[in-house]
C-alpha cells in the first residue's frame, strides 16, 4: 500500500532532461562581495542530530570560505505554510541561496523558487526541481546497514525497536536497510517501529523506547533527532545507536555508534559554484565513497568480530561491492519483491514505500 500520494520521481537521466527541457538559467557570479546564504532548518540547532548536523556543514563552510561567504539560519521552521512564509521572507531579504534542508520544506521550496527566479534554492531529501531549485541527498540507508548488522550481531532477543518519524521514503529506506543487514546475521531477526511523527520531541521519542524495550526489544535504533531513545537505551541496559551526529557523550555504554552527516564539503562546493558562475540545479545523492556518510567511532564494548564486520559493511560500501538493496528481497507478506542478483534502482528507493521481511509496523 502506498503510504503517500507522490508525483512521479525526478531522478537521474530524467532528471537532467526534465531540467533541461525547463531551459537552465545563467546565473551571474557573485564574486565582488561575500555569498548571502541561508539555512532553514526544522529542529533546533541543538537537537544533536539532523538539525546540528547541517549547522555544523554550515559553520564549516564558514571556516572554509571566510569572507566569501555570509550565513544566516532559521531555526524550528515547522514543515507546511510557516516553511513557505520563512523561504519567501530569506528570498525577499536578498540571500542568493536558500538551503531547505527537511523533507517537508520540498512544496513551499518549490512554490517560492518559482516567485524568485533569480534566487537559487537547494532542497535536501526532496525529489521535485525547478530551473533554481537544486536537490541533494545523503545515502544514509547505507550507515543504516552497518547499524544493522551490529544489531543482527549484538541482540539477544533478535528484537529491535525503531523510533521513526514519518513514513517517507527516506525513512522507510532506512528501516529495511537496517532490517534486511540485521536478517543477513539472524534470518529470524525482526524490526519493531513505533511512529511518534515528530522530527525532533525528547519526552515521546524516550517514551516510545520504553514502549519497545517493554516488548522485547533490546537493541534501540532511530530516525528522529533527540538523545532520547538513547538516554532511555542507558537507563534500561540496551544497546543503541545515534541519528546524525555522534552522540555518545548523551549515552557512554548505550551507544555502539552513529550515523555522521558530512555535509560541510557539499556546501562549500556549492557556494564556490555560486562564486564562480557554474551554479546549476543539480540532482546530487552522495554516500560513503564520497565521504558525506561516515560512522562515529566504534563502542569499546562491541567485540572484535562485531567491529570487524561492520568495518566489512563500511569498506565494501565505499568500494562499491556491496549494497544492501540487492536481492532477493521480500516484502512483509513473504512476497518476492526483488529477484535474486537484482540491485533495486535509485529511482524506486527514492519513492520507497514498502516494508522488507521481518519488519513490524
Amino acid at each position: 500500500m502506498s503510504l503517500f500520494n507522490r508525483r512521479q520521481v525526478l531522478l537521474g537521466g530524467a532528471a537532467i532532461a526534465a531540467v533541461t527541457a525547463l531551459g537552465l538559467p545563467a546565473f551571474a557570479q557573485v564574486s565582488d562581495r561575500p555569498v548571502k546564504a541561508a539555512f532553514v532548518y526544522v529542529g533546533p540547532v541543538g537537537d544533536f542530530g539532523w538539525t546540528y548536523a547541517h549547522d555544523q556543514g554550515r559553520k564549516f563552510l564558514e571556516e572554509k570560505l571566510g569572507d566569501k561567504v555570509q550565513t544566516s539560519y532559521v531555526e524550528n521552521v515547522a514543515e507546511g505554510p510557516d516553511a513557505e512564509r520563512v523561504i519567501r521572507q530569506l528570498a525577499q531579504d536578498g540571500n542568493d541561496i536558500i538551503f531547505a534542508t527537511s523533507f517537508g520544506f520540498m512544496n513551499p521550496t518549490l512554490k517560492v523558487a518559482k516567485q524568485f527566479p533569480n534566487v537559487k534554492f537547494e532542497h535536501a531529501t526532496g525529489y521535485q526541481q525547478a530551473p533554481n531549485m537544486a536537490l541533494y541527498n545523503s545515502r544514509f540507508y547505507q550507515g543504516r546497514a552497518v547499524l544493522g548488522t551490529i544489531a543482527g550481531m549484538m541482540s539477544k532477543t533478535g528484537k529491535a525497536g525503531y523510533v521513526a518519524s514519518f513514513p517517507i521514503p527516506e525513512v522507510v529506506m532506512g528501516i529495511n536497510a537496517f532490517t534486511i543487514a540485521a536478517r543477513k546475521v539472524n534470518p529470524n531477526f525482526e524490526t519493531q517501529v513505533v511512529w511518534v511523527n515528530s522530527w525532533y520531541d525528547p519526552a515521546k521519542e524516550a517514551q516510545a523506547t520504553g514502549a519497545l524495550l517493554d516488548q522485547g526489544a533490546d537493541v534501540i535504533t532511530q530516525h528522529t533527532d533527540s538523545p532520547g531513545p538513547l538516554q532511555e537505551a542507558e537507563k534500561r541496559g540496551a544497546i543503541a545507536f545515534g541519528q546524525a551526529w555522534d552522540m555518545t557523550s548523551f549515552a557512554p555504554n548505550a551507544h555502539m555508534t552513529a550515523i555522521v552527516d558530512q555535509w560541510g564539503p557539499y556546501y562549500v562546493n556549492r557556494i564556490n559554484a555560486v562564486i564562480d558562475g557554474t551554479w546549476k540545479a543539480d540532482n546530487v545523492w552522495l554516500g560513503m565513497k564520497e565521504g558525506e556518510v561516515e560512522m562515529a567511532p566504534f563502542n569499546e564494548k562491541m567485540p572484535a568480530d562485531v567491529k570487524a564486520a561492520a568495518q566489512k559493511v563500511i569498506d565494501e560500501t565505499k568500494a562499491g561491492t556491496y549494497e544492501v538493496f540487492t536481492g532477493p528481497i521480500k516484502d512483509q507478506s513473504g512476497a518476492e519483491k526483488v529477484a535474486a542478483g537484482a540491485v533495486v534502482p535509485d529511482a524506486d528507493l527514492l519513492k520507497m514505500d514498502w516494508y522488507v521481511e521481518g519488519v513490524r509496523n
